[in-house]
């Protein structure tokens, strides 16, 4: 176990020297290290404990949607029952998918780099390092063979904890091509390997907006396309400045690509003043971009006043009302306001389907897939039934215990929906938009618009839940 690391309070740091601080500041991150060597032994362990043969009979591989056994390492690791990597990742306060990795980081590790497993444990190398490693052995393509990972920890052990990570990322990679491990990649042949290359991409970096609205683009096109777009660009550039634009040129050339972007073939007509074809019907957009944006309003006597800031549902961005009306004033943009969702009204319907407007009212409640530290946007999930429908409670005349209510429902990823239905994970609403999940080996989590928090540790004078043996 991990040894505690005695040190000051945080009101006595200000008193130490210069020389205890750095004594202390390297306790802690050898502490730091330990503990994440400990838990990729846990992580493994856990593996350990959940092999296929824990899912609970084979007849349930005929059930669609039933968890499966799972490949979340390299040739020659263990295979994991799918669904344990979702109670680690809980207790961890992490998503599954990253849950998932830190499972398969400690499988490689262990059993096909295992020297420099042995490096990590002994405290020469840092969790994160050989974890780094894991990454490109488990993804390399094609895959690496069990023998093949063998000749990169050996290469990659005796340095890994002297050099940075960018050193280490290229010697794992010349490790791999130089002895032909990944195969022969005739890209890199110097007579003709650019026939084997084609470097035409668009790459739109919209994960990373800018404070004003903006998003960075960067493409590599044919000779004749980028001359062509040039010109284009050029052209509508000079078109805005004449109608009275004060922007930059390089203001003009993005807004000249935009308009691109909606009109393609039919820019000329609209630059014309011309919005229909010559039998009278509007020309079509070139293409159609929906954005879900929500934007607080109040009522100051007969005038609406919306907030200054709104948030964008796609990529949980926040969303400045200034660029929402730049965005609508264009002519050819097509907007439509729906009407106000009252989240605090229930909504109900007969049957087990779920309507539209039911499914609006949970997504925009739950905002994202309700399972602890999950954040896929609802819009994407599945709605479930928190209480299972009862398909035959009609038929028998008995009330029906999970009704399509939303009081009774949820947004779930797939993966969680899955869960949820073919494990012992089970949840309850405490009210609407508040959940409170309790997993298979009795942790609880409340999930609500903030966020997840977790109800474990128990209180004071209980002891920890009972843990049951692994299932058989």
């Amino acid at each position: 176990m991990i040894e505690t690391l005695a040190g000051p309070g945080a009101g006595e740091v200000e008193d130490l020297t210069a020389s205890d601080l750095l004594a202390l500041a390297r306790g802690s991150k050898t502490a730091e290290d330990r503990a994440a060597a400990e838990l990729l032994q846990v992580a493994a362990r856990w593996a350990d404990l959940h092999p296929p043969e824990s899912i609970h009979t084979a007849a349930s591989f005929t059930v669609a949607g039933c968890e499966h056994e799972e490949p979340i390492a390299g040739p020659g690791t263990p295979l994991v029952a799918e669904f344990c990597v979702a109670e680690l990742g809980t207790v961890l306060g992490i998503t599954s998918g990253s849950a998932k990795k830190l499972i398969g980081h400690a499988l490689e590790l262990r059993h096909r780099l295992p020297r420099l497993w042995a490096q990590v444990h002994a405290g020469r190398v840092p969790a994160w390092r050989a974890r780094a490693v894991a990454e490109v052995t488990i993804h390399s393509t094609p895959a690496l063979t069990r023998e093949a990972a063998a000749f990169v920890d050996a290469q990659v052990a005796a340095v890994a904890g002297k050099i940075g990570p960018a050193q280490l990322d290229r010697l794992v990679a010349e490790t791999i091509k130089r002895h032909g491990l990944a195969g022969q990649d005739p890209a890199a042949d110097p007579e003709d390997g650019y026939l084997h290359v084609d470097p035409r991409h668009v790459t739109i970096h919209d994960e990373d907006v800018h404070f004003a609205g903006t998003v960075r683009l960067e493409a590599e096109v044919d000779l004749a396309d980028g001359l062509d777009l040039h010109q284009a660009l050029a052209h509508r550039a000079a078109t805005l400045k004449a109608l009275g634009s004060q922007e930059s040129l390089d203001a003009r050339r993005a807004k000249a690509l935009g308009d691109l972007a909606r009109t393609q073939t039919a820019l000329d007509l609209f630059q014309h003043g011309h919005t229909s074809g010559p039998d009278g019907q509007a020309l079509p957009v070139a293409r159609e971009v929906v954005l879900h944006a929500h934007v607080d309003a109040t009522l100051s006597g007969d005038t609406t006043v919306f907030g200054s800031t709104g948030r964008l549902e796609e990529g949980q961005r926040l969303l400045l009302l200034d660029q929402l009306k730049s965005w609508c004033g264009d002519s050819r943009t097509k907007v439509t306001v729906k009407p106000v969702v009252d989240l605090n009204q229930p909504k109900a319907a007969p049957g087990y389907a779920i309507p539209d407007r039911i499914r609006e009212l949970v997504v925009l409640r739950d905002r994202v897939c309700v399972f602890p530290w999950c954040g896929r946007p609802a819009r994407g999930c599945d709605v479930d039934h928190v209480t299972e429908y009862d398909h035959d409670a009609d038929a028998e005349g008995r009330p029906q215990p999970g009704p399509t209510h939303t009081d009774n429902l949820a947004a779930l990823c797939r993966f969680h929906h899955r869960l949820k239905t073919h494990t012992a994970w089970r949840y309850a609403i405490i009210e609407p938009g508040i959940f409170e999940w309790t997993s298979p080996h009795g942790h609880r989590y409340r999930r609500d618009r903030d966020g997840t928090t977790a109800l474990d540790p128990p209180g004071p004078g209980q002891g920890p839940p009972r843990i049951p043996s692994p299932r058989r």
